[in-house]
């Protein structure tokens, strides 16, 4: 029970939030504050609250490794002996559109037990060969970065849909009240289709968390890189209990716009995200602090001020949030669009992202969570064998390999295959609507059955399409 100071000294504070609502606020203040005290259930509310799949999950969790710009398959994880050996030879579209082939610079070698091929790039993650599963017969409809990187993330590039990640949450739900379910770490540039939620409810949105370029001018000059932050995650000016007190008297107001409107989508995702930002606080802040990790583990994901400490970084953060309840997340690394400097553009971007990747999957499966969390690393389509301008490659979307890890599905396995130069798939052959309707397959959903009615019509990420590859499930 709060003495009469301590009532008054509230009842001041608030009228100076707003002359408006501070008095009305106050009168809810005794069952207000016995809210605050009573801690959160570990379980979500609401929209986010857990469901249970439509059959038994393989899979529990996402983290999806979204490689911006195309990496080159064959330079990469598809590896092709007979480009090697045609290098400098005529491609298949002629001198006028295909140039002369380009044999990759780099080695192959067998990995693994399972004996997979991978590059000498990918040193790192070569260690982990009996874990991966190369989609090798990838492809997709159009060449352009825009569409094919809305299309990887929606399944359409023509309409604006909700992303994968947005029908994950939508079907299951979130695991920890406190934290967004699906979250887009370094979401840079990209569109706001590539995280949205489109027509389902807005809660399903992923929370985007970028760099704090404020700090990070002081953290380049100690040469330990940018860290990933939350604007605003705290509130400089209120306490919990007062900022609660605002925050009820807006969902009041809120609630009470609904209650007219009836159907308002808007007003429905501010609700909840007003809640959820709100919960936020508490936890946030510690998950996004690496202080506690021991310096064995800083330095498994290259966390050491070099060039794989970005990266090292979110792939970390990425660890910590599904361990924490986090049923989506999504890391982005850019500027794999290779036109030009093949030779030295892509030993360093695969440089950035080698030993990240690989202390995640070590991290993860030491953890036991490898085994219920589907890793994913996929760019928008892929690079074409022959070469551009002496020392690049030009858009791919007729085959490409992507992979995954973890999750259910069968380790040091490759499924599909292009053809012997890495031109088109053409065994395995994986649509992204059929990657999609796997990928939910895996978390124990039916993506013909994972519908939300809107304009008239059940909609769904496949649209009309999409077969599951049951040949890697494991």
């Amino acid at each position: 029970m709060m003495s009469n100071s301590e009532l008054f000294s509230r009842r001041t504070a608030l009228k100076s939030i707003s002359s408006g609502f501070g008095y009305l606020a106050f009168a809810a203040l005794a069952d207000q504050q016995a809210r605050a005290e009573k801690k959160t259930s570990v379980g979500a509310p609401g929209p986010l609250a857990a469901k249970e799949p439509h059959f038994a999950a393989r899979a529990k969790r996402v983290i999806f490794l979204s490689m911006r710009g195309a990496p080159s398959h064959v330079d990469t994880f598809d590896y092709k002996p007979q480009l090697t050996k045609d290098d400098g030879k005529e491609g298949k579209f002629g001198r006028l559109r295909g140039g002369r082939l380009l044999g990759s610079p780099w080695e192959f070698s067998q990995h693994g037990e399972s004996g997979l091929w991978i590059s000498e790039l990918m040193p790192e993650i070569s260690a982990h060969a009996d874990e991966l599963c190369l989609l090798s017969g990838m492809h997709t409809d159009l060449p352009n970065h825009p569409q094919a990187q809305v299309q990887m993330h929606t399944g359409n590039h023509q309409f604006v849909r909700p992303s994968l990640g947005a029908w994950a949450l939508y079907g299951l739900g979130s695991e920890n009240a406190n934290l967004p379910g699906f979250i887009a770490l370094n979401p840079g540039n990209g569109s706001a289709q590539h995280f949205g939620s489109a027509f389902l409810p807005a809660i399903y949105q992923a929370a985007r968390f970028g760099a704090d370029r404020r700090r990070d001018v002081t953290r380049r000059r100690r040469g330990s890189g940018q860290q990933e932050s939350v604007p605003n995650i705290k509130n400089p000016s209120l306490e919990t209990d007062l900022q609660r007190l605002q925050l009820d008297y807006v969902q009041k107001l809120n609630r009470a716009k609904l209650g007219r409107d009836v159907h308002q989508p808007a007003v429905e995702g501010v609700i909840e995200s007003f809640e959820l930002a709100f919960r936020m606080q508490d936890e946030v802040p510690g998950l996004m602090d690496l202080s506690d990790e021991s310096k064995q583990t800083l330095a498994l994901y290259g966390i050491d001020g070099s060039a794989t400490e970005r990266f090292g970084r979110q792939c970390l953060l990425a660890r910590r949030f599904v361990e924490a309840g986090v049923r989506f997340v999504e890391l982005s690394h850019g500027n794999w669009d290779h036109h030009r400097n093949l030779s030295e553009d892509l030993p360093a971007r695969c440089n950035e992202i080698d030993k990240p990747i690989a202390g995640l999957l070590a991290d993860l499966k030491r953890r036991d969570l490898l085994k219920d969390t589907l890793v994913i690393w996929a760019g928008e389509f892929g690079r074409t064998p022959h070469g551009q301008g002496g020392d690049g490659r030009d858009h791919n979307n007729k085959g490409y390999t992507t992979w995954m890890a973890g999750g259910g599905v069968k380790g040091g396995f490759q499924y599909g295959a292009t053809d012997v130069h890495g031109y088109e798939a053409v065994a395995g052959k994986m649509h992204i609507h059929d990657w999609h309707a796997t990928i939910l397959h895996l978390l124990g959903l039916d993506h013909e059955k994972l519908t939300y009615r809107h304009a008239g019509r059940d909609f769904r990420l496949t649209d009309v399409h999409g077969v599951v590859a049951r040949d890697i499930l494991a």
